[in-house]
């Protein structure tokens, strides 16, 4: 059986990332889009990360064009949304798919572990998963639930 920490992705400069990287880290991943209505979420998933990091914590940021096209651009224009508009620090992937069967193997893993909507699916942008030290799944969010509302779990997540 797959676990977290045995999944991969590639950051959005193109580097393969391995999510044993983050072994014993809590991490929030959430699947991200520069032109929509949650993008401003941005803001206060950095704030999260900046406040939390030395204590264990990583956002890692997935951008996805499935949902009402909201990320056409390729990996510049995304850099330039996630680090110029929105201060941005932690790690980006590369873009990709988190429904259907081109879909990213962690959200695969995610969806299956975290089903949320039946079926599985992802509903929209800025749906995350909040997945403990050990690698283990703890928690779907909506996409309109906003950072600010998960800094309670994130804090039981890295238990202080």
């Amino acid at each position: 059986m797959t676990t977290f920490h045995q999944l991969t992705a590639t950051s959005l400069s193109g580097k393969l990332i391995s999510m044993a990287d983050y072994a014993g880290k809590v991490v929030l991943v959430v699947n991200t889009a520069s032109h929509c209505g949650f993008t401003p979420q941005y803001s206060g998933l950095e704030a999260l990360y900046k406040k939390y990091a030395a204590q264990g914590f990583v956002v890692l940021g997935f951008p996805c064009n499935q949902f009402g096209k909201q990320e056409p651009g390729g990996a510049e224009e995304i850099a330039q949304t996630c680090y110029i508009n929105y201060g941005v620090s932690f790690p980006m992937s590369g873009k990709v798919d988190v429904n259907g069967t081109s879909a990213h193997p962690i959200f695969c893993y995610l969806k299956n572990e975290l089903p949320g909507l039946p079926g599985g699916r992802i509903k929209w942008n800025f749906t995350k998963f909040l997945i403990g030290r050990d690698g283990e799944p703890l928690k779907r969010f909506a996409p309109f639930t906003t950072p600010e509302k998960m800094e309670a779990a994130i804090l039981a997540a890295l238990k202080i």
